[in-house]
């Protein structure tokens, strides 16, 4: 278990320092879920990117869903959202895009899996040049959990995660359009709420020149589950 912990935080160090010769953004995640059923669920999430300047946001998602839990290791959403990136202080590009998601988790040990595949349709806008677009895009990430200091996710537990996402565009040229890979730390606070920290790198390809971004993730999330209260204060969440 140490020398996997080790392993994270040398990569996540030595991307880090690699990207000094580039240059640091930030990612401020805010995400609540609320289950209303045993079965059903909302997902909802604001997202703020400083790509350019870490200190101030230059693109933004807006979007949420809903859920349905096919089984103990399988959920399924569709999902809605606004995006809109900024240059120079100007709005440049909007967009809204529609998804359907299906995730697979898998266990070993206290070790989990989780498989997320996504797939989505967007439609673009840019006021400068009145420029229409649309994309279809397929996603999968696989998302490797472990809790530090208990056997389970619960109050006080500090877990270790990273993930590796790839994205496919659909009659695009490279179909290989975007990778994305990140290691960091959660800690779960209480019943309702966890936090998030990490080092996130993301590499654009493009046939005028592949670009990376080197990002500092925050994320706050908020689980609200009327029915672990209803049947007592302990809350033991993956």
């Amino acid at each position: 278990m140490k020398k996997q912990v080790f392993l994270i935080l040398f990569l996540a160090f030595f991307s880090v320092v690699n990207a000094q010769r580039e240059h640091i953004s930030s990612l401020d995640v805010l995400t609540v879920t609320y289950k209303f059923h045993p079965k059903f669920y909302i997902d909802a999430e604001g997202q703020l990117w400083g790509i350019e300047d870490y200190s101030y946001p230059d693109y933004y998602e807006i979007k949420g869903g809903l859920g349905y839990n096919l089984s103990k290791n399988q959920k399924i959403l569709i999902g809605a959202g606004r995006y809109g990136t900024y240059k120079n202080h100007r709005f440049s590009k909007e967009e809204f895009r529609i998804w359907l998601q299906d995730i697979i988790e898998l266990k070993s040990g206290k070790f989990k899996f989780e498989n997320r595949f996504r797939v989505e349709k967007s439609w673009f806008y840019e006021p400068v040049t009145d420029l229409h677009s649309d994309r279809i895009r397929f996603r999968y990430r696989l998302n490797v959990s472990v809790p530090l200091n208990s056997e389970t996710v619960e109050p006080g537990t500090v877990s270790a995660n990273a993930y590796d996402e790839v994205f496919f565009i659909l009659n695009d040229n490279p179909g290989f359009a975007r990778n994305r890979v990140y290691a960091g730390f959660s800690y779960q606070i209480d019943q309702t709420f966890g936090v998030g920290s990490g080092y996130l790198w993301q590499r654009e390809f493009s046939n005028s020149g592949n670009k990376n971004l080197h990002l500092i993730y925050l994320n706050l999330k908020i689980n609200i589950d009327p029915s672990k209260r209803k049947n007592g204060p302990v809350l033991k969440t993956d």
